[in-house]
């Protein structure tokens, strides 16, 4: 803990040295008032009213210096925010959130509307709980168990601030190391078109029951990075530039000794031993990413009612260039005494599996817009962008075995089992078309035309339908995707799985319908889809011996979520609710009903403290509970285990005090009502009762 907090004193002191360094740059604001130069003695007699060393003329000084100070208070106005996403087709800026909304579920397991599955605690390996099939195409490892702790380019936020802005956040179980989680961003502009930051996040939680006397079953992630964003005075030339850095560190260990965690007498689970006290995959993930676009022609510009304006281009050519590398490692120190693997291939007692990426990506593409001559209501409007993407990539995959060194005597070394490079060559177009500003169409192609993944494709068109601010829109949409199965799916080779089957690509065909009204506070959305040659991991009659598989028949997956808030008057009562139907739910592991409700009360404490207090319960039926390989990172379906499924249930008070949000959340309030615990995965346990504590702190100077 002591190093910790070193570490989160380095970062504050670093803050600082960015704020003092970043203000020797003179920047003038919009709205902000231009400084007096400061006053200093003058050498000559020109213009002196009195004497020197007058007390009079010194305090008239000071008065007038007084008069013309700068008396802006800056607060969240003072920052806009956009993402690359937002800017693709126009440049459009958004205020800053800072409500307290989901405030509370600061974990990436934990979000309402896209739960996962884990093997405990934050900073596990883990899976989404309801089915979202990846909608991507190309070159893939195969390894998504950390996927939700990465910050990827696409992640990131970009800002335009008019006043430098920093959020720290800490987030942590009281009385405990369960979970530790913190957050920092600072954010200024260097020049009013020039915006700069940083961000690191630290993740440092231990869990609720690893063997505490083993250092490696800790949690070790670290998120850092430096982005930018540039655009020239006129708006025709943006860059949006960042360097990004994950680091990050997860238990494997097999699971614990007990059958049942909960139903056993203990002091503390804690203590109870696992079968891998010293097994942990390690992720290292760095990038470099640049995208620029430049607008060719006439420039439009659009206000709209809130008073923010849009840059609409007539024409835009971009390239992006992307430098990654990537590296996975597994490391096991342990005998393995409890068959959790099913076999080992090189060494009975040490692994050290390895595979390292390298990814150079290069993107052109050029867009054009075809609009009438009225931008205030954009209608019959045609935009078309036609692009080619390389992607190179080389990977090598090590193992370590027992060889003969120059002297003869037998050495653990690290001994490389594939190295491979290629290149995909992918077009894309997207075609779009706005009748109104009430009728959206919107096309989009992505195919590999050449390369490993020749033959790769995902088409995805949708149709907005609006029809008023009380009326609501109606989305339509359908997608057609064919991808290669991924690395593990084809060639793999480490200590304790060898695989090279061959597979055909896994195709999905989705159809969808969305109707949102935000007015009603409803969100009602209808998908389908229909499963090719569905890809998947198992392990024959229920056992151990995990390998990648392949479901010959077609799959029909119908999946209904609905979302209604209510409010009366200070009382507010949020819901989502999914089902789940399917031929064959027992394949997708998947359940068949998931809930999440939210009942609260808002309200102002002593007429500054901007309080909700309430509860929250999560929900979802019973369903065939995966099993986790480890060494190859990957759920599977193993044992035919089903555990019964309760309400798990959250008390939490949030509140606003000027610029700093906190909350007190007691996580699985009802523990021990229903039952003594639960399962998501075979043999991993989930959390214990806890009490949570976050606090952010926001300034904006």
């Amino acid at each position: 803990m002591a190093a910790k907090l070193k570490y989160i004193l380095l970062l504050l002191l670093f803050c600082a040295a960015v704020q003092t360094v970043f203000a020797q740059v003179p920047s003038t604001y919009p709205g902000q008032q231009t400084r007096e130069p400061v006053y200093s003695r003058d050498t000559s007699s020109r213009g002196r009213t009195g004497r020197p060393g007058d007390a009079n003329n010194i305090d008239s000084i000071r008065a007038r210096q007084a008069r013309n100070k700068d008396s802006i208070e800056f607060n969240s106005k003072f920052i806009k925010v956009t993402s690359e996403r937002l800017l693709s087709d126009s440049t459009q800026l958004f205020p800053l959130d800072t409500g307290l909304v989901n405030f509370e579920n600061y974990s990436p397991l934990n979000q309402p509307r896209n739960p996962k599955i884990h093997l405990g605690y934050l900073g596990t390996s883990q899976r989404d709980l309801l089915f979202n099939p990846r909608k991507t195409i190309g070159f893939d490892e195969s390894m998504h168990a950390l996927d939700a702790y990465l910050i990827n380019p696409q992640d990131i936020n970009y800002f335009n601030a008019r006043a430098p802005y920093t959020l720290l956040s800490l987030y942590n179980t009281l009385g405990s190391t369960r979970e530790q989680y913190f957050k920092a961003l600072h954010t200024q502009n260097v020049k009013p078109n020039w915006n700069v930051g940083f961000m690191l996040n630290f993740n440092g939680s231990r869990g609720y029951y690893s063997y505490n006397n083993i250092l490696r079953q800790n949690v070790a992630g670290m998120n850092g990075g430096f982005f930018t964003w540039y655009h020239s005075v006129n708006h025709r030339y943006n860059l949006l530039g960042n360097i990004l850095v994950n680091n990050l560190k997860a238990p494997e260990t097999g699971g614990l000794l007990e059958d049942d965690a909960f139903s056993s007498a203990t002091f503390g689970k804690s203590t109870l031993p696992v079968k891998l006290p010293s097994s942990y995959t390690s992720w290292k993930n760095t990038g470099i990413y640049v995208k620029q676009f430049y607008y060719i022609g006439h420039i439009d510009t659009a206000k709209k009612a809130t008073g923010s304006t849009s840059v609409l281009p007539t024409q835009r050519v971009s390239y992006t260039l992307y430098y990654n590398t990537r590296r996975y490692e597994y490391l096991q120190n342990d005998q393995d005494t409890y068959g959790v693997f099913p076999d080992y291939f090189f060494s009975a007692a040490r692994s050290r599996d390895s595979l390292s990426v390298f990814h150079l990506q290069n993107d052109f593409s050029y867009s054009f817009y075809l609009r009438g001559k009225s931008v205030k209501m954009i209608k019959n409007e045609l935009k078309l962008d036609v692009g080619l993407v390389q992607d190179y990539y080389k990977y090598s995959q090590y193992v370590s075995d027992t060889v003969l060194n120059e002297f003869g005597r037998k050495v653990m070394k690290q001994v490389r089992m594939q190295n491979e490079n290629f290149q995909n060559i992918t077009l894309k177009a997207r075609l779009g078309y706005r009748f109104s500003d009430r009728i959206n169409l919107d096309g989009d192609i992505r195919q590999i035309v050449q390369g490993r993944n020749f033959g790769d494709l995902l088409y995805d068109v949708k149709l907005t339908l609006a029809g008023g601010q009380k009326a609501g829109r109606i989305v339509l949409g359908a997608y057609q995707q064919s991808s290669s199965p991924g690395l593990m799916y084809t060639d793999w080779i480490s200590n304790h799985y060898i695989f090279h089957p061959g597979f055909n690509k896994q195709k999905i065909t989705n159809l969808s319908f969305n109707y949102v009204n935000d007015v009603l506070k409803l969100d009602l959305k209808a998908e389908y889809f229909l499963i090719n040659d569905y890809l998947y991991f198992s392990a024959s009659n229920g056992g151990i011996d995990a390998a990648p598989m392949q479901f010959g028949s077609a799959i029909n997956m119908l999946k209904l979520s609905v979302g209604k808030n209510l409010t009366w008057r200070k009382f507010h009562f949020d819901n989502y609710v999914v089902y789940q139907k399917s031929d064959n739910l027992a394949l997708l592991r998947t359940p068949e009903v998931y809930t999440y409700s939210s009942l609260y009360h808002g309200s102002t404490l002593f007429d500054v403290l901007k309080s909700q207090y309430g509860i929250s319960v999560r929900y979802n039926t019973a369903y065939t509970a995966p099993s986790y390989a480890v060494g190859l990172g990957q759920f599977y379906n193993g044992a035919n285990v089903t555990f019964t499924s309760y309400p798990v249930a959250s008390v939490f008070f949030k509140a606003t005090l000027q610029r700093t949000n906190i909350f007190l959340q007691y996580d699985y309030a009802n523990q021990g009502l229903f039952s003594k615990g639960f399962y998501t995965v075979n043999r991993y346990p989930q959390l214990d009762a806890v009490l949570k504590l976050g606090v952010a702190w926001t300034f904006y100077n």
